[in-house]
């Protein structure tokens, strides 16, 4: 039997304004889109936005469905839009800004499984990683590049291969 340890990487700022300015408008922007999102039901509010390679940012928010797998998250949108606008031009962020309704949301907020592996997928078809930056409505702010820190056994497309 072998042990493998697998580690990732984060690195956490105190708060955006550490970040740099390119970094903190970006945020902002997950920001105001977390407030464009329509959850009735969950009562938490998420935004993205993506900035291209292009310089063009694309943003998206959560929208939810009383059929629960209906719905989307504000990554999956933001990055599905990105990517239908602009193909063949590659992301550089992600930015993702989360509050809720009845509690403060004072720790960044993280991708769910789901957004991890369309983030896996697009860094696999532009080969090339991500920078992700990811805030709740207070604290610290988390970023990470490439998603294999935020999903470190990712599964990818030649695990698909039959040959």
């Amino acid at each position: 039997m072998n042990t493998k340890e697998i580690k990732v990487h984060i690195t956490e700022f105190n708060g955006a304004s550490e970040l740099p300015g390119e970094e903190q408008t970006l945020l902002q922007q997950a920001a105001e889109s977390a407030a464009k999102s329509y959850a009735p039901y969950s009562e938490f509010h998420v935004g993205a936005a993506v900035l291209l390679e292009n310089g063009e940012i694309i943003c998206g928010s959560n929208q939810e469905n009383a059929a629960y797998p209906a719905g989307l998250c504000a990554e999956r949108v933001a990055l599905f839009y990105a990517n239908s606008k602009y193909p063949g031009v590659k992301v550089k962020t992600l930015a993702i800004a989360a509050f809720a309704d009845h509690f403060i949301l004072d720790k960044p907020i993280s991708p769910c499984g789901t957004c991890r592996q369309v983030i896996a997928e697009t860094e696999n078809r532009q080969q090339s990683k991500i920078k992700i930056l990811m805030q709740g409505e207070s604290g610290p702010v988390n970023m990470t590049e490439g998603i294999e820190n935020l999903l470190p056994l990712t599964f990818y497309e030649e695990k698909l291969k039959k040959k």
